[in-house]
């Protein structure tokens, strides 16, 4: 049995990564704290997928203790999705805004990778880092959190080798329900900087993630690969 773990599974992209990795995996774990996560779940058992949902906040010792009591056996795949956002400009952000963000967007997946005693063959972590590592206006703390998973990606990389290949992706402008909360005129001017003129979908970050977590990935770890439609630097 082949087990991988995706959190923030809900929905966006860590559900779109759920429903890729269904067909190179025979077990998944899904984690979230959102009761969504059982729409999820219903509709990968409804097409005969193993999984088993675990509806917890994982910033809490009981919610990481949750997901390795759910572990049936080695994990062979960690997906570290589960992010949130508290955007605003540095002068208004509160120190709440800070510690909640870095939370759960670097501590989660830290204490995660390092929570795990049995790893299988091939064993592979994919943390879901963000274009914003390089700098966002607007989103300070975000930035700071996903910078600090970049590096928290190649430090882990370096400690689990050769064991465990570790490494992230840094989607860009991506449809997801967060982006629906952005005003159309932002949106139109984010796309306009896109060389390929378009949001990304969240299966294009999936297949990333899935090649990632394949064999065909087995020389690659200590990596960010930014899927963003040809903006990385820009």
């Amino acid at each position: 049995m082949r087990t991988a773990v995706v959190t923030g599974a809900a929905r966006g992209i860590g559900r779109a990564i759920a429903e890729r990795l269904a067909a190179d995996f025979t077990h998944l774990v899904l984690v979230d704290v959102a009761p969504s996560l059982a729409d999820t779940t219903l509709d990968l058992e409804a097409d005969g997928i193993d999984v088993v949902a675990v509806q917890v906040d994982l910033t809490t010792d009981g919610g990481i203790l949750a997901v390795i009591d759910a572990l049936d056996g080695p994990i062979h795949a960690l997906v570290n999705n589960a992010g949130i956002t508290r955007d605003a400009r540095l002068v208004n952000l509160g120190e709440e805004d800070f510690r909640v963000v870095l939370d759960v967007n670097l501590g989660v997946p830290l204490r995660l990778a390092t929570a795990v005693e049995h790893w299988g063959d091939d064993a592979t972590i994919v943390n879901i880092a963000s274009r914003a590592y390089l700098g966002n206006f607007g989103q300070f703390n975000y930035s700071m959190s996903k910078g600090g998973v970049v590096g928290l990606t190649r430090a882990l990389a370096l400690d689990l080798a050769p064991a465990v290949r570790v490494n992230a992706v840094a989607p860009g402008l991506t449809a997801t329900d967060m982006v629906e909360t952005i005003p159309d005129e932002v949106i139109a001017r984010m796309i306009a900087a896109i060389p390929l003129e378009r949001m990304g979908r969240p299966s294009e970050i999936a297949d990333v993630v899935a090649w990632l977590c394949s064999p065909e990935s087995s020389y690659v770890t200590g990596q960010v690969v930014v899927v963003g439609g040809g903006r990385s630097l820009s």
